[in-house]
């Protein structure tokens, strides 16, 4: 079946600590054709993140400055630092034929949808803000966050969630497989959906 061949936009949101960036890795690494556009950002790196893979670390000027240009598709400060999502590399890869999956914050979700007017909007839950916390403080360890660091990310999760009605599906993250295949059903069936099929293909293998 012959498809049209710009790829699509997946916007992932989810509180911090509920797991969407290693739904978001597992995805990509499993299914073909799916990339994540990478993001640039002011904060340091953690442990074992990878310039260009993870984040393209740039300081603060330089961001400001890429922003002022409209480098960016869209752009927000989140917990102090800056993250961005760069035009360039998101248009390259839809026009190369591949889905795009957008690793970013509620903020950043609501300027995709003002400014494209289009992509798939997909909401990460933890099961609980208790299992939220113990997450997060399971990962204290490893990013050198300190327990006002915790509680910062906890009640901004509060207000992250209110806007879960902005999206179009919604994955509570109980069990790590069980939600990478709940994502990857939402790609598989998006690719699927009518205006994705060419209508010159049907038209030379069926109506000519």
């Amino acid at each position: 079946m012959q498809k049209k061949s710009e790829g699509s936009i997946f916007i992932i949101s989810a509180p911090s600590g509920a797991g969407k960036t290693t739904i978001c890795r597992k995805i990509i690494m499993k299914m073909e054709n799916v990339q994540q556009s990478v993001s640039y950002t002011t904060r340091l790196p953690r442990k074992g993140e990878v310039e260009d893979v993870d984040y393209t670390y740039i300081g603060e000027k330089a961001f400001r400055k890429m922003a002022g240009s409209g480098d960016f598709v869209e752009w927000a400060e989140v917990h102090g630092n800056l993250y961005g999502t760069s035009r360039k590399r998101l248009e390259k890869l839809m026009a190369a034929g591949f889905d795009v999956i957008l690793d970013i914050d509620t903020q950043g979700a609501k300027q995709i949808r003002n400014s494209y007017g289009g992509g798939v909007f997909v909401f990460i839950l933890p099961p609980s803000m208790d299992a939220l916390r113990e997450r997060l403080e399971k990962r204290k360890t490893r990013t050198k966050e300190d327990k006002a660091d915790i509680e910062r990310r906890l009640r901004r999760s509060v207000d992250e969630i209110r806007d879960y009605k902005l999206y179009d599906y919604v994955i509570v993250n109980d069990e790590l497989s069980i939600s990478i295949r709940k994502l990857e059903s939402i790609i598989t069936s998006e690719r699927l959906r009518n205006e994705k099929i060419d209508p010159g293909w049907i038209k030379k293998n069926f109506l000519s």
